[in-house]
């Protein structure tokens, strides 16, 4: 049971936040903040407003039925509406205890994707193209603009590497628990025997930081220049335009060579370096509060198996959540994307209440 203070004080808030918002020499700053805040508990207010009607609904139930004086058929009644409003308490106190867990303030930020080709060879970079095309039409679907930051192919099409910005509303939150290593399971169209070969490919999802994010000092940086070349060691262009940035702190490196302009990669180098930071920061602030949790769920372990694509049996398997569909192709088009993606949150959501109960 939620204690009904907090269920009162969330009622409060958002009334003291009405009025806040309502005045008129309200500073900008003060009132985006305000809005973003009133926003966020009008999501639950209906909720909070219910469940406090409940509690004194129950209190007002439960003196009919100590009543001594009260008739049998009216004590039958308000057990029976005693039961219902148990029940519906319980949905609601899950809603309100979901609402009140420590929010992740990354959660509203773009994504910064890194998919790299793993074991497998070149069929690895086929696959690792497959998953940068389903996360293509996965933003598609949710309106969400793509830029790509950093590519490198193979001979046979795919990529090596590809780095992009996926620019949209509540991006990360979305795309978070795509962190991991993916395997995909199928027969190459090489394979003149038929037999399935297994193949890898890595992801990693980072938050867009900001410069108000990371302020990064130029002192701690070096920053290398040299001539850009392609699939085979061909030279792209004759000048030394491709930058290699590397954080001295911390020992993170990125390179950047896709633009002719050494100012340009240099700018698409910072910025992902400064999530790369960014990154790095959160996951050492959350060892040091000691809230890593158990549950893997929401660890971004890139060194972790979390999901086989298998083609002959046209399915995907999250092995976090033990839960498969046979809907390869339409998870791969981002049809049902959300199926995985929704009970991967929820599950984290679970993991998560544990440790503030």
């Amino acid at each position: 049971m939620i204690p009904l203070e907090k269920v009162n004080s969330i009622i409060l808030r958002y009334d003291e936040l009405e009025k806040l918002l309502s005045k008129a020499d309200i500073d900008k700053k003060e009132f985006v903040k305000n809005s973003k805040e009133y926003s966020s508990i009008g999501s639950i207010i209906k909720e909070a407003k219910e469940y406090q009607k409940i509690l004194k609904d129950k209190d007002e139930l439960r003196l009919i039925l100590n009543d001594q004086k009260s008739d049998k058929d009216l004590k039958m009644i308000a057990e029976s509406e005693l039961n219902e409003a148990k029940k519906r308490e319980l949905i609601l106190e899950k809603k309100i205890k979901y609402f009140m867990l420590p929010k992740d303030e990354a959660d509203e930020k773009n994504a910064i994707i890194e998919i790299r080709a793993g074991t497998g060879g070149l069929e690895a970079s086929l696959f690792a193209s497959d998953l940068f095309s389903m996360y293509q039409k996965v933003s598609s679907k949710n309106n969400w603009k793509i830029e790509i930051l950093n590519t490198s192919q193979s001979d046979a099409g795919g990529f090596k590497e590809i780095i992009f910005l996926v620019n949209g509303k509540n991006v990360f939150s979305k795309l978070k628990f795509e962190s991991g290593v993916h395997r995909v399971q199928r027969v190459p169209d090489t394979e003149t025997q038929g037999r399935v070969h297994t193949s890898a490919a890595t992801v990693a999802v980072l938050p867009e930081a900001e410069d108000v994010d990371i302020k990064i000092d130029d002192n701690d940086l070096r920053i290398d220049v040299f001539r850009s070349s392609g699939p085979g060691g061909q030279s792209v262009n004759t000048t030394d335009s491709a930058v290699r940035i590397t954080h001295l702190p911390t020992g993170i490196v990125v390179s950047q060579q896709d633009e002719k302009s050494q100012h340009k990669n240099k700018a698409k180098a910072l910025k992902i370096l400064r999530s790369k930071l960014y990154d790095y920061e959160r996951s050492r602030l959350e060892k040091e509060r000691a809230v890593a949790r158990k549950s893997q769920i929401g660890s971004g372990d890139r060194s972790e198996r979390i999901r086989t694509y298998n083609f002959p049996q046209g399915r995907v398997t999250d092995h976090r959540i033990n839960l498969t569909l046979h809907k390869l192709n339409e998870f791969l088009s981002g049809d049902i994307f959300e199926e995985i993606s929704d009970q991967l949150q929820l599950q984290f959501q679970e993991e998560l209440l544990k440790t503030v109960e």
